[in-house]
């Protein structure tokens, strides 16, 4: 579930900061005096990475008849892949910049998770989708009333020793939405590591809802200065530096957290795609034009804004759905520069939540609270939520394979009658 902004004017730039109490309760302390607009936004609605949201009244209509009998913890599709799946969190600090918001003698800090194919997963626990702070800042920022408790676990045991198959493993970089975070797509991020991939997710501190070490929480700044996407590309640029450094042996974490067993020195720096989705889909063809590191690009659902320019020459997918070229003009304007292989894909009934864990646990979150089918469908699309889930597993693994692996497939030839929701658009 994410998050979006809508930024009351305001003078101070300090971001919001996030104090849970000893009973459990989350305060969330305002930036500026003028009232917190999100809390309204989602007191009754999810709402997407750009604003969209369902209406308030329906909402308080849904939650009024629980269509359960008690709490059902929500859950993530199994990936697919042959391989069972690892995850360690990083705790990264670029000395070289300044944070935008925090002010004098602070340096930019992010956190970030590397998502692996693992072996000896047994007994290990299961990674949250969400660590229990930062559900809960987000569950509070936006009044959505659903208990932290039922979070998701993902598919991923924390701190596996990385599965080591005689090569390097190929590198993929994840930017999540606006208000969002890094667990935002996480059916395509495991899906990725089941089957070989090495996937850097990342927090865009103060665009995001994060948890630090030391238990700080950061939520989306509300006043300037904002992020835009070339600032999430700098961060990804940054991201870059990190994956380097674990390929050379070198542990990035600033706290100097021991790495699973086997991570160091099993990425491939010379094998690096990046993904992400809406103003991370802006950014990915942002740090691709600013960076050769990246060898292929996938944006699901970016606006492309501001308007791209330049043309890109490596190979870059499209998966759209409210962003579409025939529908946003720097979208369209973007697709006459990319220069290299191209593919813009659309599946029929998707809206800009479709692609992405939304479509699984917002049906689930309805449910627990009693929402009609018609208000679950406001928020994650017509599209039924199983094919969701297929399409968003097997469409970004066929395009890295092809472009990062070179591996044969026929999946990204053209319309498939596998995915009869899928459309080619020329």
């Amino acid at each position: 579930m994410s998050g979006s902004r809508r930024h009351p004017a305001g003078p101070d730039s300090t971001p919001n900061t996030v104090q849970e109490t000893q009973g459990g309760h989350v305060t969330i302390t305002p930036v500026t005096t003028t009232d917190v607009t999100r809390r309204r936004l989602l007191a009754a609605a999810l709402v997407t990475g750009v604003g969209a949201a369902v209406p308030i009244s329906a909402a308080r209509q849904a939650w009024a008849a629980p269509a359960t009998p008690g709490p059902s913890q929500l859950t993530l599709p199994r990936p697919t892949g042959p391989h069972p799946v690892g995850t360690v969190p990083l705790h990264l600090v670029d000395t070289s910049r300044p944070d935008p918001v925090a002010g004098p003698g602070h340096h930019r800090e992010l956190m970030a998770s590397v998502w692996y194919p693992a072996c000896k997963t047994k007994d290990l626990p299961r990674a949250p989708w969400m660590t229990h702070g930062a559900l809960r800042a987000i569950l509070a920022d936006v009044g959505f009333p659903l208990d932290p408790a039922l979070g998701p676990l993902t598919a991923a045991h924390v701190g596996a020793p990385v599965h080591r198959m005689g090569h390097r493993l190929p590198v993929l970089v994840y930017s999540h939405g606006a208000g969002s975070h890094r667990g935002d797509h996480t059916i395509m991020v495991q899906e990725l590591a089941s089957h070989g991939y090495a996937v850097v997710t990342v927090d865009h501190t103060y665009d995001a809802f994060s948890e630090f070490p030391d238990g700080r929480l950061t939520v989306p700044a509300e006043v300037p200065p904002f992020l835009g996407p070339r600032d999430f590309a700098t961060d990804l640029r940054f991201v870059l530096d990190a994956v380097e450094g674990l390929a050379a042996g070198h542990n990035p974490d600033a706290d100097g957290r021991p790495l699973p067993q086997g991570l160091l020195g099993a990425l491939d720096p010379q094998r690096i795609g990046a993904f992400g989705w809406s103003k991370g889909g802006t950014a990915t063809a942002l740090t691709m034009l600013a960076d050769q590191r990246i060898g292929a690009g996938l944006s699901i659902d970016g606006p492309m804004q501001p308007t791209i320019t330049t043309d890109l020459d490596r190979p870059f997918m499209m998966m759209t759905a409210s962003f579409t070229r025939a529908a946003v003009p720097d979208v369209a304007e973007f697709w006459t520069h990319l220069r290299g292989w191209r593919l813009n894909i659309q599946a029929d009934g998707a809206i800009h939540t479709t692609y992405g864990d939304n479509a699984t646990l917002i049906p689930q979150a309805g449910t627990i609270l009693g929402m009609t089918n018609q208000q679950i469908k406001d928020m994650i699309g017509t599209l039924d939520p199983a094919r969701a889930v297929r399409i968003q597993q097997a469409y970004p693994l066929a395009f890295f394979d092809q472009h990062l692996r070179h591996r044969g497939g026929h999946l990204l030839d053209g319309p498939s009658t596998a995915f009869p929701e899928v459309k080619f658009i020329p």
